[in-house]
């Protein structure tokens, strides 16, 4: 672990500092609380503190770092010990409270108990992300509460899903969520990203090869098929599947049965297949891209994700959440962000949808150095948002000059549209079209 020492007494600077080290710990030191202040930084883990310091209270030394940082564990030293002392340091946080003159024995003990507590909780962040990966979806929207419902519906069924979104939507965690709350829970998860594997290896990934199957086949492998035997499959991007891959799937949902490359034993298999796209399949069958006949087999259930500017409302709990998320994974300080700054991120429109918005606010947390992010941070840092909003603005009032404009050329033709068709230079139908798409009634 990495420790701080701040102590006025050289000799325990040295003599503590040295038996750290041989522990195997990195040693920071500090001899005032004005240097112990400017050596604390977010990858300490323990803090050694005097309680008192020539130039400072380590009391309040302590405060400040657990305001700072929280997950730095505070151990307090003094060689003046009173149980007032000692309380007023654990209530603001101490771990623990040794008496001068110290003990490496008892320092190391203590020691060994905050590495053991911080696997704990680094065990039990680890779970809550896991947790709020796949059984968390976050929003209040109509379409967040609409699409839980679907999955509760389609989860504990046992036919095959399509799930439908623009890229960034969230298809896999969906998937995630059907799989979580299936009668196959306890068995795999497997997924196949289609559109990241070349033509020439989705078959070898998907149904497995034997030994000697192709140059370099030095073993036989089972395929995703295979290994997802009991759980679910999910094939990501079904949409990028060449025409052969697709006959090949047509008949391992339709039989539940595969043949590895290179073999000709028939392995029966037993998986739910969820499948997801960012395409339009139906759009694809048309222009023969893509078969109808499996279409129909992976298609039986329909789950629809909507894009995040369809669902503005959902965007401050999602800013929050990974605002969170990423600081308690980095061991940073909670972070905040003020009206202005929630406005401006509502009103981008998100073509990345949600994996876009996650990389805006771990940028901004890594950047931000304020507790509080303001719009001049966003300005700084994410500077397409701001401009996103002007181009916005512009375009808006471009569209209000023209209402305004068209409005004044009706009224000085009396109402007649013809008329004032030739006062702003346009055919009738073309004026009636243009009103239409400003909102406009003729």
């Amino acid at each position: 672990m990495k420790i701080l020492i701040v102590d006025d007494e050289p000799n325990i600077l040295s003599s503590v500092g040295s038996a750290l080290e041989r522990m195997g710990h990195i040693v920071v030191s500090a001899s005032s609380a004005k240097a112990g202040e400017k050596a604390i930084e977010e990858t300490i883990d323990v803090a050694l503190l005097d309680v008192w310091l020539g130039d400072g209270d380590g009391i309040e030394l302590l405060a400040q770092i657990k305001r700072r940082y929280p997950q730095i564990e505070c151990v307090m030293i003094s060689g003046h010990a009173e149980i007032g002392t000692a309380v007023t340091a654990v209530k603001s946080g101490a771990y623990d409270f040794l008496e001068k003159p110290l003990s490496l024995d008892k320092i190391e003990v203590i020691l060994n108990n905050i590495a053991r507590l911080k696997k704990l909780e680094s065990e039990r962040d680890t779970l809550r992300e896991q947790l709020g990966e796949s059984s968390r979806l976050i929003g209040q929207s109509q379409a967040i509460k609409a699409l839980k419902k679907t999955i509760a519906r389609v989860a504990p069924e046992d036919s095959r899903v399509l799930i439908t979104g623009e890229n960034g939507t969230g298809k896999e965690l969906i998937a995630r969520l059907i799989h979580d709350n299936s009668p196959r829970s306890k068995a795999p998860f497997v997924a196949v990203n289609c559109a990241a594997l070349p033509d020439e290896l989705i078959e070898s990934e998907l149904f497995g090869y034997e030994k000697g199957a192709f140059t370099g086949a030095a073993k036989s492998k089972p395929g995703r098929f295979e290994l997802a035997t009991g759980g679910t499959l999910f094939l990501d991007e079904i949409g990028e599947t060449s025409a052969k891959t697709q006959a090949k799937l047509l008949r391992a949902v339709e039989e539940g049965k595969i043949t590895r490359l290179g073999g000709t034993a028939e392995i029966v298999i037993d998986v739910r297949v969820l499948s997801a796209t960012n395409k339009d399949l139906k759009k694809m069958i048309s222009e023969g891209k893509f078969r109808e006949d499996l279409y129909y087999r992976l298609a039986v259930l329909l789950v629809e994700i909507l894009p995040l500017r369809e669902r503005r409302e959902d965007i401050p709990l999602l800013v929050q959440y990974f605002a969170d998320s990423f600081c308690r994974k980095t061991g940073r300080p909670p972070k905040k962000f003020d009206k202005s700054t929630i406005e401006i991120l509502e009103r981008y429109h998100y073509p990345g949808n949600i994996r876009e918005l996650a990389n805006y606010i771990e940028r901004i947390v890594i950047l931000s150095q304020t507790e509080t992010i303001d719009i001049n941070e966003i300005k700084l840092y994410l500077p397409q948002l701001v401009e996103s909003e002007f181009l916005g603005s512009l375009k808006l009032a471009s569209e209000q000059y023209e209402r305004d404009y068209i409005a004044k050329c009706i009224v000085r033709a009396g109402g007649n549209m013809t008329k004032a068709a030739e006062l702003l230079g346009l055919e009738r139908s073309h004026l009636y079209k243009k009103m239409k798409s400003l909102g406009m009634e003729a």
